[in-house]
């Protein structure tokens, strides 16, 4: 079994709420925790667990289907489970990370106000390490190298520099977001686009 596919879930108000693999996927389904939504010929047909098994042993597979083989069928992996019963959408906290900061500072110096590349930003402590100041949310913006050089190991306003806004934590964020830019199967993109 390549344990590598994944499947994207929506809750019951067709919202992205997970990605699951193989093993989960069909746990889902043959528990009838949920139903495959299989895309055709521009429209979605579904399917329960039992009848998505019996399609898979009638239809001809593509060779670049998702398959997998169990002791008695091939069995196409679904790209799209819709749940039944769960309709909260799931939110995730950001983790601190160089990315999450570029993103929440929209990729400008904090000090300066331009817009730069990532090459060219970095993460400047506000209250500098050595005088005290964590490596958090709250104390960590977006600088220039220019900016950045310039205030030194210093606070701001001992450099003569003030923030653009005072940092603070982001809100959390739906589930969803957290699969742009990153590789998807060409099926999820109608349920990821324009939420």
């Amino acid at each position: 079994m390549d344990t590598s596919y994944q499947t994207l879930v929506l809750n019951r108000l067709w919202q992205a709420v997970n990605v699951v693999g193989v093993e989960r996927a069909f746990c889902l389904l043959a528990l009838d925790h949920a139903q495959v939504i299989f895309a055709e010929d521009g429209s979605f047909r579904m399917f329960d667990g039992e009848s998505w098994f019996a399609h898979c042993r009638e239809m001809e597979h593509d060779p670049g289907a998702r398959v997998v083989r169990t002791v008695s069928q091939k069995v196409i992996v679904p790209s799209v489970l819709l749940l039944r019963n769960y309709d909260r959408m799931l939110m995730q906290e950001m983790k601190f990370n160089r990315q999450n900061l570029l993103e929440r500072d929209e990729y400008k110096c904090q000090y300066c106000g331009k817009n730069l590349p990532p090459k060219d930003l970095n993460m400047d402590h506000v209250i500098p390490r050595d005088r005290g100041g964590g490596t958090s949310w709250e104390n960590v913006v977006i600088s220039c190298i220019r900016c950045n050089s310039k205030k030194s190991n210093r606070l701001p306003q001992e450099a003569g520099m003030r923030l653009l806004k005072q940092p603070k934590r982001p809100p959390c964020r739906p589930f969803m977001t957290s699969l742009y830019g990153k590789p998807m199967e060409k099926t999820w993109v109608h349920f990821l686009q324009g939420k």
